[in-house]
């Protein structure tokens, strides 16, 4: 490995880009709804509900079938991100309009969410249904490259980590509201609110609906409480295609001034997969190796996101107080105990003890791994900096499915499972080890 360069000097910054003046509490609260409209896509339309309970069902095909299109479209998606959000991040940095595009990002998803309701219970909907998903997923990505970067506006250097765990605790809990609403609303009854039945699968439609109408009442304070970012002047304006040249340059730039930028980009990939394989697969292990049935499930689902969001939001004071770094790697830590111990348990109340730490951990190594970027990123360049974040994290996106799948095949058990996914944790915090932590607040006083 390559000996990692310092920092790049303060001056290198134009002194008026370097000021960051603190949020008010209406802004952080604001940016932080944006996170809590959001998490409807995410935990209602794609983890939970929509996708998972009706899309993938018997009315188009089979959970084999549905899987299979629904798996595919989602690749494509993946790519796509991993080519567009840094030159989206990129060009908003270079035009000054990252709140223009965050609204006009958050509006096309909210968009493809709505129209999910024209998807009927028959097969011949079934790829409308998966191209609707995986087009939200590209421009929810996009939107939150904007979103991401959106946090320098509203904090300083002491003041990141807080903010930052604060909005990821937001998006945890607006989940678990939206998902509540929703079960109890038109899910679970026979006849649900103004009367919405099962029939024609009209019940999962109007999922869709609220679902869209949330991402837009929860938007909308974002769009007025933050102004808009000052276009850098030193940025001149390109075009699309330009932008990936400058993209390339940025990345050598990266490669001779700051390594450990770079060297983060790498190990968070590997380990972000590997957090985000705990929730992907969570449940599929609670059901087939703990005995957990639906309703567990769901209470579990609530649980760990209440306690993944109460972690993100403490480990935001320590961010500030002893940086991201120690965070993450105390964070991935106590993720390979927890996911250690629980492979040699068995029964419910070992998944309940040990699931919920693994929650516990998962928020404060989401959190701090955004706020390390935000660290790293000069003025004028958040943005692609998100951007490349972004798409690192798609690059190796495989990694943490196909070792739960390789673990299981090799060893006949899908609690071997567990061990694959663990072994892609501990990568992560091997690759993490050697990264240089940029400078925090508390370091300096």
């Amino acid at each position: 490995m390559c000996p990692m360069t310092e920092f790049p000097p303060a001056a290198a910054i134009p002194p008026a880009q370097t000021a960051r003046t603190p949020g008010t509490p209406w802004q952080i609260t604001a940016w932080s709804l944006w996170d809590w409209g959001g998490a409807s896509f995410n935990a209602v339309m794609t983890t939970f509900i929509f996708t998972a309970l009706y899309l993938t069902g018997a009315a188009f095909g089979g959970a084999d079938h549905a899987s299979a299109v629904l798996g595919l479209t989602m690749s494509i998606a993946g790519l796509a991100i991993a080519l567009f959000a840094p030159v989206a991040g990129q060009r908003t940095d270079h035009s000054g309009r990252r709140k223009l595009w965050l609204g006009i990002n958050t509006l096309i998803v909210a968009l493809l969410t709505g129209a999910c309701y024209f998807v009927q219970p028959h097969e011949s909907y079934l790829l409308l249904g998966c191209m609707l998903i995986a087009a939200g997923h590209v421009f929810i990505e996009i939107a939150g490259v904007n979103y991401n970067a959106m946090l320098l506006q509203i904090s300083t250097k002491h003041t990141i980590g807080k903010i930052s765990g604060f909005g990821w605790a937001a998006g945890y809990l607006g989940g678990i509201v939206a998902l509540l609403m929703v079960y109890f609303g038109l899910i679970r009854p026979d006849v649900g609110v103004f009367g919405i039945t099962s029939a024609d699968g009209m019940s999962y439609r109007a999922v869709a609906v609220f679902s869209a109408l949330w991402i837009i009442v929860f938007s909308i304070p974002v769009m007025f409480a933050i102004p808009e970012s000052p276009r850098n002047p030193n940025m001149p304006r390109i075009g699309f295609f330009q932008a990936y040249a400058e993209l390339w340059r940025t990345i050598v730039r990266l490669s001779r001034t700051s390594r450990h930028t770079l060297y983060f980009l790498i190990a968070s990939a590997v380990f972000r997969d590997g957090l985000a394989a705990i929730f992907t697969f969570g449940a599929v292990i609670a059901v087939g190796s703990f005995g957990f049935k639906t309703g567990d499930v769901l209470i579990f689902a609530i649980a760990g996101n209440v306690v993944a969001a109460v972690g993100a939001m403490s480990a935001g004071f320590f961010d500030d107080k002893v940086g991201p770094k120690a965070v993450i790697v105390t964070s991935l830590a106590g993720l390979v105990v927890c996911g250690g111990t629980m492979f040699f348990l068995h029964g419910k109340s070992a998944f309940w003890i040990f699931g919920l730490l693994l929650t516990l951990f998962v928020g404060p190594a989401q959190s701090s791994a955004r706020t390390f970027i935000g660290r790293l990123a000069p003025a004028g360049q958040e943005g692609e900096l998100f951007g490349l974040y972004a798409t690192t994290g798609r690059a190796v996106s495989f990694l943490a499915p196909a070792m739960f799948t390789v673990f299981i095949t090799a060893f006949g058990t899908q609690r071997w499972g567990i061990l694959g996914i663990v072994l892609v944790l501990v990568l992560g915090l091997a690759l993490l080890l050697p990264v240089k932590a940029p400078i925090h607040a508390a370091a300096e006083r």
